[in-house]
């Protein structure tokens, strides 16, 4: 982000406090971590300054992003694209009883899940990937942030670094035990479409799909996700995010949806501006 983005950001967040932080961070040229405490999350979130963390923690913690209510309770929640955890923290304040298996490709921001998941104890951290098989991918960065990464298919020009290993949605479950889902949130920078196109062995196994397309960096994103989720009784759209649900998961009508108000997780989280409780280098 500009030197105008990050100061507007920091400082919409954290007061002047955020925008100094974010000036030593540039002067200093080390990374900077903060702990931040916000209303309604058990646990402090550990965020990297001069980073997509920052807008993370904002879209996801601050605005509820991902939220809905739930018509069941839920017992396995698939947080894939976990980027530092914000999804996956979020969704065990708001559903403590759910197993929450959070899959994310890349080592830093897998460092940054661990941490932010470690006072969690329904929460465990999948180094790897979603794809259509069970294969080594390139993990790879368009210049888009620490939120951007990418998978592909390895080459034969590909070099040993920035492997990562890539997993079927069955595979995964079969790793883990798991005989259903209850949701499944994909955030995986184009990576949808494969896994989508290959969902046969696994769609009639998951209760919702939470998901962002990302028709802009790979065609047909949307086109194999609407095709994936034809028996899905429920759609609805918040911000960037889509929901897919079957009709047993939740009420008609969502938070963030046409018509709706605000929900009240996100009223509660965002009472009053998170709180800087510590500064690491």
């Amino acid at each position: 982000m500009s030197m105008l983005e990050g100061a507007q950001s920091h400082s919409r967040l954290f007061g002047p406090y955020g925008v100094l932080l974010v000036a030593k961070a540039r002067l200093l040229r080390k990374p900077l971590q903060i702990a931040v405490k916000v209303d309604g999350i058990a646990n402090p979130v550990y965020l990297r300054l001069r980073t997509t963390d920052v807008s993370l923690f904002e879209e996801i913690i601050v605005r509820s992003e991902y939220y809905f209510e739930s018509a069941k309770p839920l017992q396995l929640i698939v947080d894939a694209g976990a980027n530092i955890g914000m999804t996956s923290v979020f969704f065990a304040n708001l559903f403590p009883q759910a197993r929450i298996i959070a899959v994310e490709p890349e080592a830093s921001n897998f460092e940054m899940l661990q941490k932010n998941a470690a006072p969690y104890s329904n929460i465990q951290a999948v180094l790897g990937a979603l794809w259509k098989e069970n294969v080594a991918l390139s993990l790879s960065d368009p210049g888009t942030g620490s939120w951007g990464f990418q998978t592909r298919e390895r080459t034969a020009g590909d070099g040993p670094s920035g492997i990562v290993g890539g997993m079927t949605v069955d595979n995964l479950m079969a790793q883990f035990g798991c005989d259903y889902i209850d949701v499944l949130k994909m955030d995986i920078e184009g990576s949808e479409k494969e896994v989508f196109e290959t969902c046969e062995p696994w769609i009639d196994k998951v209760g919702m799909i939470i998901v962002e397309l990302h028709d802009r960096s790979r065609n047909g994103c949307s086109r194999s996700a609407y095709a994936a989720t034809k028996d899905f009784e429920l759609q609805w759209c918040k911000g960037e995010t889509t929901f897919f649900a079957r009709k047993e998961y939740v009420a008609a009508q969502q938070p963030g949806g046409a018509g709706s108000g605000i929900a009240p997780f996100a009223a509660k989280t965002s009472r009053r501006r998170p709180r800087i409780l510590s500064v690491m280098s």
